[in-house]
């Protein structure tokens, strides 16, 4: 499987109720119906006395950068980037894949 991952940042004068709004009520509406998605994701960044350099993050599942391909080639997309350009300044990203670790202890294996 295959995660498209992305940090965004907020337009200057875009609350954070605002992009609060937009990227959790209404954005998902349009991400629903981008062709072959498998899971979608939202880690909104949480408040602090530091201004963080981005306000959130997303993540995207497809079966194959194929896939991603088609989801980000059609209307459904186009859609999908003008509702953007409504409340984000910037947004950054890339195609990974996920890794699970286990978090139970492994006995050192020497490398020789």
């Amino acid at each position: 499987m295959i995660k498209v991952v992305a940090v965004l940042k907020a337009k200057e004068g875009v609350s954070r109720d605002e992009f609060l709004y937009k990227w959790n009520v209404e954005h998902p509406v349009l991400v629903r119906k981008l062709p072959g998605l498998r899971r979608y994701r939202q880690n909104p960044a949480i408040e602090h006395r530091k201004e963080w350099p981005f306000n959130g993050m997303a993540e995207l599942w497809f079966d194959s950068v194929a896939g991603v391909k088609i989801a980000y080639s059609g209307e459904e997309a186009r859609k999908l980037f003008e509702h953007e350009h409504e409340f984000l300044a910037d947004m950054q990203w890339f195609l990974a894949e996920e890794v699970e670790v286990d978090l139970e202890p492994v006995e050192a294996v020497p490398v020789s």
